[in-house]
């Protein structure tokens, strides 16, 4: 579990390997991610849009941007959460997530939380 904490949001985040949807024989490589964002701040917000970053093991790059997350764009309240799933497929069997999150106060104001970087590792590999 890794774990970004921002003066008013906590990220944490989880990944699984899913072997039974990765195709190993043709390098594909599918990861689930957990995302939990809790509010810590005395107001609500919204997570507006989306950009990751994601890394193979050879270091090409790709990445994702769009807005919200898994069609939604989330209005977390005070000292609420939010979680979500998704995943993301590479060509080698670790590799590397980050990014970062829009969100917009309810004042208005618009600010980036940071996504930990994290480990995508299929399970007895070396690196």
């Amino acid at each position: 579990m890794i774990k970004a904490r921002h003066p008013e949001i906590e990220i944490t985040v989880n990944t699984q390997f899913l072997e039974d949807r990765s195709l190993i024989n043709h390098d594909r490589y599918f990861f689930a991610y957990t995302i939990t964002i809790h509010n810590h701040g005395i107001h609500s917000i919204q997570l507006i849009s989306r950009h990751w970053v994601i890394e193979n093991a050879a270091g090409k790059i790709f990445e994702v941007k769009g807005d919200g997350v898994i069609g939604e764009q989330p209005i977390i309240n005070e000292d609420e959460s939010y979680s979500y799933t998704s995943g993301t497929e590479i060509d080698t069997p670790t590799g590397f997530m980050s990014g970062t999150y829009k969100m917009q106060s309810k004042d208005g104001k618009f600010f980036d939380a940071k996504i930990p970087k994290f480990e995508l590792q299929m399970p007895r590999t070396l690196h």
